[in-house]
């Protein structure tokens, strides 16, 4: 009896991990989902407001990923790696970051991303987080390994159309545009839409470095 009551001391501890992760790529969901809401947003004011509530999401996941670092500080029982954790926990962190430097950009520079063609990137961006999403909610357990395979391969695949599309845009772009302080703007913008889903292939592959392991 006494030995059960010192284990269940350790135990909800573990489980923190998979509830803050769980938590962080449910935002990263939503930060994709708002970026599709801003980039068909044709007024600026409107786009402004939906920027500030990617920003808010964005600070939520700064505070739970420092969370995770606290946790894996002060706790000696983790549920896989604890250099898995914090690459885990700053892949997430990448995607969200890289989502926010998407919709600053496209505010701070003032362009109308309905006119370059900017949703399509807006949906690979959230495809590939849903599907990280996925993989991340499946690790608690780790028995349906073939959700976890699927999600993954899903991931890889968006972040290759992600690539077609960012040569595709750049190309339209020189074509379309002679303006050269709009062509720096408008690369720039795709190019950071674009790491966003490479920040998800990089979070795949630290879930798939952890599956290998514990599986």
């Amino acid at each position: 009896m006494a030995s059960n009551s010192f284990l269940k001391l350790f135990l909800p501890k573990d489980q923190v991990f998979y509830d803050l992760f769980e938590n962080v790529s449910q935002r990263v969901v939503e930060m994709g989902k708002v970026l599709k809401e801003l980039v068909v947003e044709p007024e600026y004011e409107k786009r402004v407001a939906i920027y500030a509530r990617i920003e808010d999401l964005e600070h939520e996941n700064d505070e739970l990923t420092h969370r995770i670092f606290l946790e894996l500080g002060k706790n000696f029982i983790t549920p896989f790696d604890r250099e898995d954790i914090h690459y885990l926990a700053s892949s997430l962190d990448d995607i969200a970051d890289y989502i926010f430097a998407s919709a600053k950009k496209i505010n701070f520079y003032k362009v109308n991303p309905i006119e370059h063609d900017m949703l399509r990137f807006a949906e690979l961006i959230h495809q590939s987080t849903v599907q990280v999403d996925n993989a991340v909610r499946e690790l608690r357990n780790l028995k349906n390994l073939r959700l976890i395979t699927d999600s993954l391969v899903k991931i890889n695949s968006i972040e290759n159309q992600a690539d077609d599309l960012f040569d595709l845009s750049i190309e339209r772009l020189f074509d379309e545009v002679s303006d050269a302080k709009e062509v720096i703007k408008l690369r720039e913008i795709f190019q950071v839409m674009e790491i966003a889903t490479d920040k998800s292939e990089d979070a795949g592959n630290v879930i798939e470095s952890i599956i290998i392991k514990y599986a």
